[in-house]
């Protein structure tokens, strides 16, 4: 067994990081098991000056994959951003039995290939983008030990790569952490980064909308920041939906907002659809651990559910008209587009929903 086999055969500690499709070559990071537990991300942000990755051809990776015989077997976290997954991988993760990998960065970088053309020209035939998929997912299913299993946690838009992720053959299981649109609206404009963050993606997030009802309904200038916002919400809930129709009861819904309200039930119920056999005892020491009172992606912030209802409430206030006006732009839009009001809809059936 070559050296490069041996290493990616033992444990998840060559991480890979970044795919170049130029070259066709995976650079891996060696990461601890604490690394993986501290990172919020797993991709650019991850880096620092001591930093060390190695570049690999795909050529090589794929022959210490044929070697070592790894299989795909992972669970997932897709979310629409700004809900609180993180905070409910970290939770998941407390656990003997769960890994948390948050966010991998490559795993963006092949949603825009295979969703995003104009944005991430094709490079591969769909028998090579289907080699590097499943290459990937078999080293993210890698563990420190046995009694673990991974469970990655996505990033929002990878929610476009989400039916092919759960059709797979190993057909995993997902939680789709979301908001109602009201609470959203207040989210995103109750916090300055998180309004800019909206205005960046908000073209993006038009152009996968409307793939989806395969029209072009709507020209960005003209809807307003409320309008906005809640175009990026039915962008991102129309393509969970469409990842849920396809999976059926391997996907549990979570409402954030009910998570909260119920965190010990709701923790044990998400457990509980991962497969794993968790006490009530423990459930509670998860619970009464830092995670519920930090900021979850930065865990040197303080942060919990009291500041969170204060700063939802601020924004309801402060941008009222704006929240009504995206909840209007949802009704007309439910009512032009069955899509749209399905994806508004299919939650409400969830038990966290």
């Amino acid at each position: 067994m070559d050296a490069l086999a041996a290493s990616l055969q033992n444990s998840p500690e060559l991480f890979p990081h970044a795919l170049n499709v130029g070259v066709d070559s995976v650079s891996f990071l060696r990461l601890a098991e604490k690394d993986y537990e501290a990172a919020a991300f797993l991709d650019e942000r991850i880096l620092t000056r001591q930093t060390i990755s190695r570049a690999i051809p795909w050529l090589q990776v794929t022959r210490a994959l044929q070697e070592i015989q790894l299989r795909e077997g992972c669970d997932l976290i897709f979310h629409t951003g700004h809900v609180g997954s993180t905070l409910i991988s970290r939770l998941l993760g407390r656990h003997a039995s769960v890994f948390g990998i948050r966010e991998p960065g490559i795993l963006r970088t092949l949603t825009q290939i295979r969703c995003e053309p104009e944005d991430a020209p094709q490079r591969w035939s769909d028998p090579a983008f289907e080699a590097r998929l499943s290459g990937l997912l078999k080293l993210w299913s890698r563990t420190f030990r046995p009694e673990q299993r991974a469970c990655v946690k996505t990033t929002s838009f990878v929610s476009e790569l989400a039916r092919e992720l759960l059709l797979r053959p190993f057909q995993p299981r997902a939680i789709f952490v979301f908001v109602p649109a009201k609470t959203y609206l207040a989210t995103i404009l109750g916090g300055p980064n998180s309004r800019k963050e909206s205005r960046v993606l908000a073209q993006s997030r038009l152009q996968r909308l409307e793939r989806r009802l395969g029209q072009q309904p709507w020209n960005l200038s003209e809807l307003s920041e409320g309008e906005s916002i809640a175009m990026s919400w039915a962008c991102e809930m129309t393509a969970l939906s469409a990842g849920a129709s396809a999976a059926g009861e391997r996907v549990l819904w979570v409402n954030f907002d009910r998570f909260l309200a119920e965190p010990h039930a709701s923790l044990k119920l998400a457990f509980d659809h991962f497969g794993r056999n968790v006490d009530e005892k423990t459930i509670g020491q998860i619970l009464s651990g830092p995670d519920m009172h930090r900021y979850s992606k930065a865990p040197e912030h303080a942060y919990d559910v009291n500041l969170r209802h204060a700063v939802l409430n601020q924004a309801r206030a402060e941008f009222a008209n704006e929240i009504a006006r995206g909840l209007g732009w949802l009704e007309r839009a439910m009512v032009d587009f069955p899509v749209i009001a399905t994806a508004m809809q299919m939650p409400r059936q969830a038990q966290l929903a």
